[in-house]
């Protein structure tokens, strides 16, 4: 098993939260994390105004394509973030399962998706830190 852990971040679409997700936790742990995200029931692509708002912190998510969510995809990650669609990710013992609850992005403005971005960017912070030994953060 590798020192790298492994983050799932999973959302209905995986159009939105989750990608944002993924985008966040790439960004700021660098090749320190593997970053998988999936939905439960991906949409065609990313929300444009999620790209905007994480454009906008410096980010680029747009070529990302959203994903579905696989029985393995779950069982190789050291931890799954759900972010409203729970009952729908396979559990498997030892893995650390935590269920975000935000918002969904989905038809909404800029002006409303950035506080979402915000909360996202805030929650992957943490989750790193718990995440990775402090002698690698730096």
């Amino acid at each position: 098993m590798s020192d790298k852990p492994t983050i799932l971040f999973v959302c209905v679409h995986n159009a939105g939260r989750s990608q944002m997700a993924a985008g966040y936790a790439q960004a700021l742990g660098g090749d320190r994390v593997e970053v998988l995200s999936a939905g439960s029931e991906p949409k065609d692509q990313i929300n444009p105004i999620a790209i905007q708002a994480m454009a906008e912190d410096g980010i680029d998510i747009a070529g990302n394509q959203p994903k579905i969510l696989t029985t393995d995809a779950v069982r190789d990650s050291d931890a799954v973030i759900t972010m409203g669609c729970g009952d729908a990710c396979p559990i498997f013992p030892g893995k650390r399962y935590e269920d975000w609850e935000l918002t969904d992005p989905a038809g909404r403005g800029i002006e409303d998706v950035r506080p979402i971005r915000d909360d996202i960017k805030h929650r992957v912070q943490t989750l790193l830190a718990e995440l990775l030994p402090t002698e690698a953060t730096a």
